[in-house]
């Protein structure tokens, strides 16, 4: 059968540069991983097609002989699926890529951690304004405890007879000569001749735990919390990953966050906003005064200093900042529409201007925008 195009298979142009390269080999391998799909053959065969169809393009060389000659350039070597030599370590390249998120660079000998884990966990603002302690439950690959993630049945391991204890073989390539991780014991060196009937000489398992997460008062949207080791087992015993506990603040009913200031809305009449008043304003930790002076227009900010959220990242704590808005009254009785008519005849007596300054201003402003158009 013959090979795909390289390029097809990473769904790029032949015109990709090498960080687009990167990015498209990078979503294909988090796709097709082995340790994502351990049960999809169909899935690892697009992860090997993903990871040869990167060695070569990732390399200006082997690129351009590929765009040169096309797979005929790389036929004369031995081993490997149709003669690419490219078998080796899944993980040797990925690691290369992701670093810690898969392991280490698949060097000889080196452990391949678990991967990390993210977990999105949503909050209401005031749990992230005064912190709280949180459970949750997260599926992970977990070591397995009848092999004690060794993946061996009776506990022993040999050296491995592929690359005779050293972790890494040479492998031809056409012209080039290529190190890289033994594919049988995936650099470690060693092979387990009795492998776990439990996790089949993985070393660990499918498994769900339960953890305790304390979020820090003060944190917001997108801040992370590390839990150094809590991610997903490392395979034949190697370190577990991290867990990354990501925070996603609810909408509140009635405030709005800005870096470590909260605003908010508070609707007044107009006679409250005519003659001046008190009013009381929400905070979190209870309601408080402010005073309203007379003549206060919609709009008007008033500021509480330190009602705010104190800083996860400083002692500085932010300010509540609430806007009044003059709010028209509704449902009328017979005697209050009587008063506002008597209210607004009243002003048929005053001098333009003199009570209501911003529409005296803006009908002076349309009178000269006419002036000017048609003068």
């Amino acid at each position: 059968m013959s090979k795909r195009d390289y390029y097809e298979i990473l769904c790029v142009e032949r015109s990709v540069t090498d960080g687009e390269l990167k990015t498209a080999y990078r979503r294909m391998a988090m796709k097709f991983h082995p340790d994502r799909c351990p049960d999809d053959p169909a899935a690892q065969e697009k992860f090997k097609e993903a990871k040869e169809a990167y060695e070569i393009l990732s390399d200006a060389q082997k690129r351009a002989l590929y765009d040169q000659h096309g797979h005929a350039a790389f036929e004369h070597g031995t081993g490997g699926r149709g003669g690419g030599g490219f078998q080796g370590d899944v993980g040797d390249i990925f690691g290369d890529i992701f670093g810690d998120i898969f392991g280490g660079g698949g060097r000889a000998r080196q452990q391949r951690r678990g991967s990390d884990l993210r977990y999105v966990l949503e909050i209401d603002l005031e749990e992230a304004v005064f912190g709280v302690q949180k459970e949750i439950e997260i599926p992970t690959l977990a070591s397995c405890g009848k092999c004690k993630g060794s993946g061996s049945e009776d506990g022993k391991v040999d050296t491995c007879k592929t690359c005779r204890g050293q972790g890494r073989v040479r492998m031809q390539q056409g012209i080039f000569s290529l190190q890289q991780a033994c594919p049988h014991c995936a650099g470690s060196g060693k092979a387990i001749t009795k492998p776990c009937k439990t996790c089949h000489g993985e070393g660990r398992v499918q498994d769900e735990k339960t953890l305790s997460v304390k979020i820090p008062a003060g944190v917001d949207n997108g801040d992370r919390i590390r839990l150094t080791g809590e991610g997903e087992a490392g395979p034949s015993g190697a370190p577990a990953g991290d867990l990354f506990v990501e925070v996603s603040v609810r909408e509140h009913k009635i405030f709005q966050r800005e870096g470590d200031d909260l605003f908010c809305e508070a609707p007044i009449r107009f006679s409250q906003a005519a003659l001046g008043s008190e009013l009381n304003v929400p905070t979190l930790e209870g309601d408080t005064v402010i005073k309203i002076p007379a003549e206060t227009q919609t709009g008007m900010l008033f500021r509480l200093r330190g009602k705010g959220v104190k800083s996860v990242r400083s002692s500085r704590t932010g300010d509540l900042i609430c806007r009044v808005v003059v709010e028209t009254p509704v449902k009328l009785t017979k005697r209050q529409r009587e008063l506002l008519e008597e209210f607004e005849s009243s002003f048929a007596d005053s001098p333009g201007g003199t009570h209501t300054p911003r529409a005296s201003s803006f009908v002076d402003g349309v009178k000269e925008f006419w002036n000017r158009m048609t003068g």
